[in-house]
């Protein structure tokens, strides 16, 4: 959608942009955005979520497909949900443009989407400070758009991982990670002490618990998954490359019953820190423990 905006921003560098949440739409809404302008100049109406839209704005956006407003252009967005295909079928039969956007969701999609928006963006991002931003903010690809937006808007030059950590770093997700990080390479001390700055910054220990959890996973799918290059392993797993490569590091330094138990300290972790213990920290902080143990050990 932001592509769509700037190349209408190319020819109308005024260009109005009215936003409509499908979800939240009042009737007679778009009418309302899409009438004539007492000042003149262009719009881009864009329709968010149309997959949530209420049956007033299909009615709506339906009516007004049969007699577009020329200063007018209509963006809308949809996940391929059946609520909201009516307004998209009327879409389709006056011939609009269709940009289609596969699902993302695992770690190598988030990864090529991160490099691919800074590409659009015309900079350069270093592999590291894609991962620091898948990290951070992987679980949400909008905002993931909107973070790299601002760092073009804010930086110059190559964005780094130094970057992102100054704007990204403090985001649950990178926390998480960073207390992972530390725990699968045995570092005892260092990820209690980031464990425990990050509890007192206001960080649930529950989704310490998941990343830590989903890194030893990771461990397991690339330990088992054979022979092959970085690039074969990562498309094969639904990871990325770089992913790959730390993992065949830190295997390194594991063995097959070493693991096993530290997934065990992990699963047991995640039970207590959601409501099957009486202390989530201390559950985090035994399973930190484990882990390590279990490196060193194994």
């Amino acid at each position: 959608m932001s592509a769509t905006l700037r190349e209408l921003r190319d020819t109308a560098p005024d260009l109005e942009v009215i936003r409509i949440t499908a979800a939240i739409y009042q009737p007679g809404e778009l009418a309302t955005h899409t009438s004539p302008s007492l000042f003149g100049g262009d719009k881009a109406v864009v329709v968010e979520r149309l997959d949530e839209a209420t049956d007033e704005l299909v009615d709506d956006l339906t009516a007004y497909l049969q007699i577009p407003a020329d200063d007018v252009t209509l963006v809308v967005t949809h996940s391929g949900a059946q609520r909201g295909k009516r307004a998209v079928d009327a879409l389709v039969r006056q011939k609009a443009r269709v940009v289609e956007c596969p699902a993302i969701k695992t770690d190598r999609d988030k990864t090529d989407f991160v490099a691919n928006e800074f590409r659009r963006e015309g900079r350069k991002a270093t592999p590291e400070a894609v991962r620091a931003l898948v990290e951070a903010l992987g679980r949400d690809t909008r905002e993931l758009a909107s973070a790299i937006a601002q760092l073009v808007a804010d930086t110059e030059g190559v964005v780094d991982d130094r970057v992102v950590e100054l704007y990204h770093g403090g985001k649950v997700e990178a926390t998480g990670f960073r207390v992972a990080d530390a725990a699968v390479a045995g570092q005892t001390g260092e990820a209690l002490r980031l464990l425990r700055h990050a509890i007192a910054t206001g960080v649930d220990p529950v989704p310490i618990v998941a990343v830590l959890a989903s890194s030893l996973r990771q461990l397991v799918k690339v330990g088992s998954a054979g022979r092959g290059s970085s690039q074969q392993l990562a498309k094969q797993l639904g990871l990325a490359p770089w992913q790959v490569d730390k993992a065949r590091r830190q295997l390194s330094h594991w063995t097959a019953d070493g693991l096993g138990r530290a997934i065990q300290a992990a699963a047991a972790a995640d039970v207590e820190v959601k409501g099957g213990g009486r202390d989530p920290v201390f559950a985090v902080e035994r399973a930190i423990l484990s882990i390590t143990a279990a490196r060193h050990d194994g």
